[in-house]
């Protein structure tokens, strides 16, 4: 080892390195909160109803759609997108060795789409679902590289840790924007501001978030290895990133249980997923509760979140991460149940309710991810992530389902919260299954004290 090695791997680097980290998730954090879980949706679907001028449908590559089914139909693209761009991201960043490069430049591309959608007004429905789409897109393909970091920025035993800290960190940074702007949007009028305009300032403020946090990370992560630069060109690099995503997926069937691990993710994830997507629609449809009341809540979720994430960190430094994600899951199962029982019209119990959901939301995510950086082959760590990022975005469509169909067959929306207890004992039962010492031994890893 260099002298200059010896200093970038020194605790006193590796911290500086995992700050830098953090910010990460302070800055990308804010396209999820702003635009995805609050103001784009209705915004986009608006702007459809607007140009569709009383039209039943509104035009979208020579389909006719329904302007309240638009937002939905954009989702559902992206979504498929991402599962195509992500294993390749991945791939090519564990090929080349770039990950810095490529995940500034996916996050400047997706920060830069959404900084764009302060152009989508008077009718432009189809650019704002496509910066839509460029901006999600850019998000997904960012966080593949950058949760790809983490085994290489901390030890084993400090891995809940820093992952806790991160996912807490970005909750912080994503409320502390959503705050600023309900702010703006609530006082649009004795501001001067028409309702519209102060929609799309938040939606370009979460682009200016994301870009300008961004550069703490590139100046403070540094890549362990790169490709000597002219040994190959752009188009080889990709043919070869595809080369090595083969072989990766063709090599799972040599880590058993690292698919096992995969396989109860996406099933409890589903049931998380699934409950955060459809709280608001639970709150609004059958309990009855005020818009002021719902955006009350989304926003104590944010911060109590980011506690919540830093609690279950500490207590998986002392019990194991596994069996705290366990008890998280039994915790889950209580706040479903809970809901069933939960009075129309009294916005109090429904607090009670989200408070517990965003102690062990974050904590759930961010425990689950260092958990999977222990049975990752070391050099592949960005292809393995694509694939959990893929059982992320892919589970909720099992979720949604079978929503759907507990609706369908019961017009309940209490029986339809129900109905995802079963992914959350699945997914308890499958991840109780899984020998994480041995699945991190296959994998080549030191198990590290508790996990």
């Amino acid at each position: 080892m260099t002298a200059k090695q010896a200093v970038e791997d020194s605790p006193l680097a590796r911290r500086r390195e995992q700050r830098g980290w953090y910010f990460y998730d302070w800055a990308n954090s804010a396209f999820n909160s702003t635009v995805l879980t609050v103001f784009l949706g209705p915004y986009l679907t608006t702007i459809a109803k607007n140009a569709a001028a009383g039209r039943p449908y509104v035009e979208v590559l020579w389909f006719d759609v329904r302007p309240s089914a638009y937002y939905s139909f954009v989702v559902g693209a992206a979504a498929i997108l991402q599962i195509i761009l992500m294993p390749v991201a991945g791939a090519l960043a564990d090929h080349t060795g770039r990950k810095k490069e490529l995940m500034g430049l996916f996050a400047y591309i997706g920060a830069g789409a959404t900084i764009c959608l302060w152009f989508v007004a008077d009718g432009r429905y189809l650019l704002g679902g496509a910066l839509f789409i460029i901006a999600n897109l850019g998000f997904a393909a960012a966080f593949v590289i950058y949760n790809s970091f983490l085994p290489e920025i901390s030890s084993a035993d400090e891995r809940d840790r820093v992952s806790a800290q991160g996912w807490g960190f970005g909750y912080l940074g994503g409320g502390l924007l959503l705050a600023l702007n309900l702010g703006l949007f609530l006082g649009h009028e004795s501001l001067g501001v028409s309702e519209g305009d102060a929609v799309r300032i938040c939606l370009a403020s979460a682009g200016l978030w994301w870009a300008g946090f961004t550069v703490i990370p590139m100046l403070r992560l540094r890549n362990r290895w790169m490709r000597a630069p002219g040994t190959e060109s752009a188009g080889q690099a990709v043919a070869g990133s595809f080369r090595q995503l083969g072989r990766t997926i063709v090599g799972l069937r040599h880590y058993p249980l690292t698919l096992a691990f995969l396989v109860a993710y996406l099933i409890y994830n589903d049931g998380v997923q699934t409950v955060i997507s459809f709280s608001a629609t639970y709150a609004d449809e059958e309990l009855g509760l005020s818009q002021t009341a719902r955006i009350a809540a989304i926003l104590m979720v944010q911060f109590v979140a980011f506690g919540g994430a830093l609690l279950l960190g500490r207590l998986a430094a002392s019990f194991g991460a596994k069996r705290i994600v366990m008890i998280a899951l039994v915790a889950w199962m209580a706040v479903v149940g809970v809901a069933y029982f939960l009075p129309r019209g009294s916005a109090l119990p429904f607090f009670a309710l989200a408070f517990a959901i965003a102690i062990v939301m974050g904590g759930t995510q961010a425990l689950s991810r260092s958990l999977f950086s222990h049975v990752i082959p070391a050099g592949k760590e960005a292809e393995y992530y694509s694939l959990y990022e893929i059982s992320d975005k892919g589970s909720t469509f099992l979720g949604s389902f079978a929503l759907a169909l507990a609706l369908q067959l019961t017009d309940s929306y209490r029986l339809g919260i129900l109905s995802l207890l079963v992914f959350f004992l699945l997914g308890l039962i499958m991840l109780g299954a899984v020998n994480l010492p041995k699945a991190i031994r296959a994998a080549g890893n030191p198990v590290p004290e508790r996990v």
